[in-house]
């Protein structure tokens, strides 16, 4: 039973570690007309918009803000372009 657990509690971390790999720290910035941006999380960049934070149906983990974007169609799991 005691290998049981200690596998399980492994397994668990593996995937708590998996899933943070998906996020990037933006440190915070200036930008070129002199506004400060603030630091900030957001997913790892990649040819896809449906898995970003921002996408209607996700939500952002660190801010409980639900995605409004549709990049002009509605994202499904067929549809990985939108």
């Amino acid at each position: 039973m005691k290998k049981i657990i200690i596998i399980g509690a492994s397994i668990a971390m593996f995937l708590a570690s998996v899933a943070q790999a998906r996020d990037v720290n933006v440190n915070g910035h200036y930008r070129s007309n002199g506004t400060y941006v603030d630091s900030y999380h957001r997913t790892s960049p990649n040819q896809y918009r449906h898995d970003n934070y921002g996408t209607s149906g996700n939500v952002n983990p660190y801010t409980s803000e639900r995605g409004t974007n549709t990049y002009g169609g509605r994202c499904s799991a067929s549809n990985f372009s939108c």
